[in-house]
């Protein structure tokens, strides 16, 4: 009897270790600041593919704020959602307070899509998001640097990170769009 409980123990207990090690890191683990100062929480994305995306608004590639709030308004109700990240790291191309940002992308862009707290997306000051997102070992997937400010990182609706776009590939660009709609 307490070889069959032994065994049965241990079975349970390995497979549970087994299952767990299968189990990819997501970003539903991540609570962040939006603009207004309120708390977003990435668990309200659960079973939305979601495009995260750092900005600035003094860059050669700001005007992607049209596409990504044109891509967006296309496929917000489809399940798809862009969180904009504003950071500063690239030649000082997102000088302003967040409160300057949000204004920035209303009046010159209309952005209605959910833009967070300016952040660092590299260096020592790194977020926590961005860390995630960049490594390896924290989401499973690969590492990648942000090269640049638009650089997309794609999740699917399990909130796993799966792709990784520099910022001179659109927001239209027919890989996201057939991607969303895959």
């Amino acid at each position: 009897m307490k070889k069959i409980l032994f065994l049965s123990v241990t079975l349970l207990l390995l497979f549970g270790i087994k299952s767990q090690a299968q189990t990819k890191p997501t970003i539903y683990q991540f609570k962040v600041e939006d603009l207004s100062g309120d708390i977003f929480d990435f668990a309200s994305l659960k079973g939305k593919k979601v495009m995260i995306v750092n900005t600035a608004s003094k860059c050669g590639f700001t005007p992607q704020y049209e596409q990504l709030e044109a891509l967006y308004k296309e496929y917000k109700d489809k399940g798809f959602v862009i969180v904009g990240f504003p950071a500063n790291n690239f030649g000082g191309q997102e000088p302003g307070t967040n409160e300057e940002i949000a204004t920035f992308c209303k009046l010159n862009y209309g952005v209605t899509f959910p833009m967070m707290d300016k952040v660092s997306v590299k260096g020592d000051d790194m977020c926590d998001i961005y860390q995630f997102l960049t490594q390896k070992d924290k989401n499973g997937v690969m590492d990648s640097q942000v090269k640049w400010n638009f650089q997309k990182y794609l999740i699917n609706e399990k909130g796993e990170l799966e792709q990784v776009y520099l910022s001179k590939v659109t927001p239209m660009d027919d890989k996201i769009v057939n991607w969303i709609k895959g």
